[in-house]
């Protein structure tokens, strides 16, 4: 049993391996993959201790202090005239206190509440800027995705064209078994088919390079046997939905946070009191001995310094919104006009595919006549080899053409944001 589960486990670690991998999994795999996703947790972190810290403006506040001074001169009692019997108190220059001091809040003006909602707001903004950072791996998943598929079709139609080429030694070997031909024709084919053998090293050797870049960017093994799911035509439409659009309003919900912060500082503060100490003098100021001594109440706290600035406080608000709302609409301009650039470039892509195939047609058919002439003996070998040239050019323009209509199509796609699920 352990041996069957185990064999199990194995058929699908194969399958799983075996498994095309498509560019949405291969998003989604860079973004988790990437070092800075881990930055996620210490925002959240940060953002909950904040907020921890910020609720406990609630909660009783000790304070202890101590001192110890001594006076030029100090509060004397007595009259003009001594009295028979009587004596006065004196007071020490060198006085002592110490005592601790337990605040409660009442009334704090919304300062606790707001400063959460700051916090959250804060963190909220970094998350979303970490958002932006994570979208820019799309990009480069796009390039070596579709720089594998292109290297893909190049090996396939290097295949057919080494076909040829053999077809071509082939008819030219019959030739000269007949005598009717040079072995140096047969030498020339054979030389061409050498570069087709060269030109399959060095698309393997790409294709190698970029499946070991894809695999650090996504954090999968992806060897030379890794297959890539060639993506769907994409219909090319939509609003933008960057995540760059939730940093701003992010932006401007904490500047909201930073207007009401504003408010609450000049507001008025209402907390209980309890102070308990011992010093000499304690509050009985006759006394010139150590005395333990308590004050409790109610404390009105309202600094009026701050209606100084407040003005500028509120128009330093508005400037910093202003600058989010300008770089808001640059970032909208811009992605714009970068759509615009792929929708021409869709549009120009789509007419050369369809010259392309036309193109092929036509070259496929003069090869194929060439080659009947070839055996023949009407044409030589670099005749042939010209038009195998020509068509396999063809072929090659319509594989260049196909890979990047699919690829502006996702940087269309990438540019208007709604690769984001």
């Amino acid at each position: 049993m352990i041996i069957a589960g185990g064999l199990v486990l194995w058929v699908s670690h194969l399958k799983a391996q075996d498994a095309p991998l498509n560019i949405r999994e291969a998003y989604r795999l860079a973004r988790n993959n990437y070092p800075m996703i881990r930055q996620q947790g210490l925002i959240d972190k940060t953002r909950d201790y904040s907020v921890s810290n910020a609720s406990k403006g609630f909660l009783p506040q000790l304070t202890v202090q101590g001192q110890a001074t001594y006076q030029s001169a100090v509060t004397e009692f007595g009259l003009p005239v001594a009295i028979p019997g009587v004596e006065f108190p004196r007071i020490s220059k060198d006085q002592y206190k110490v005592f601790g001091e337990v605040n409660q809040t009442i009334y704090d003006g919304g300062n606790v509440r707001t400063q959460v909602r700051s916090h959250e707001a804060g963190a909220l903004v970094e998350a979303r800027k970490l958002e932006v950072e994570l979208y820019k791996l799309n990009d480069r998943v796009n390039q070596l995705f579709f720089g594998i598929l292109m290297l893909d079709e190049q090996l396939k139609q290097n295949e057919l064209l080494k076909k040829d080429i053999h077809l071509g030694i082939r008819k030219v070997q019959a030739l000269i078994d007949n005598g009717t031909a040079f072995k140096s024709n047969a030498n020339t084919l054979k030389a061409e088919l050498l570069k087709a053998d060269q030109r399959a090293i060095d698309l393997n050797a790409s294709r190698k390079a970029y499946l070991e870049m894809l695999g650090l960017l996504t954090g999968q093994p992806l060897g030379n046997s890794a297959v890539l799911e060639k993506p769907v035509e994409l219909a090319g439409t939509g609003e933008v939905n960057r995540p760059e659009l939730e940093l701003y309003d992010a932006q401007n919900r904490s500047l909201d946070i930073q207007s009401q912060l504003i408010d609450v500082r000049n507001r008025p503060k209402l907390n209980f009191f309890f102070q308990g100490g011992y010093g000499r003098p304690a509050l009985n100021i006759l006394s010139n001995g150590f005395d333990p001594y308590y004050i409790t109440g109610v404390r009105l706290n309202w600094s009026l310094s701050g209606l100084y600035t407040i003005k500028k406080d509120r128009e330093l608000v508005r400037n910093n919104r202003d600058a989010i709302l300008l770089q808001k609409e640059t970032f909208l301009f811009n992605t714009h006009l970068n759509a615009k650039q792929y929708h021409a470039e869709l549009d120009r892509f789509r007419q050369l595919l369809t010259t392309d195939d036309e193109l092929i047609t036509l070259r496929e058919s003069i090869k194929t006549t060439a080659a009947a002439q070839l055996e023949n003996g009407v044409i030589n070998t670099n005749d042939f080899l010209r038009e195998v040239n020509a068509e396999d050019q063809a072929r090659q323009n319509k594989i260049l053409h196909g890979i990047q209509l699919l690829m502006a199509q996702y940087n269309l796609d990438n540019t208007l944001g709604t690769t984001i699920e």
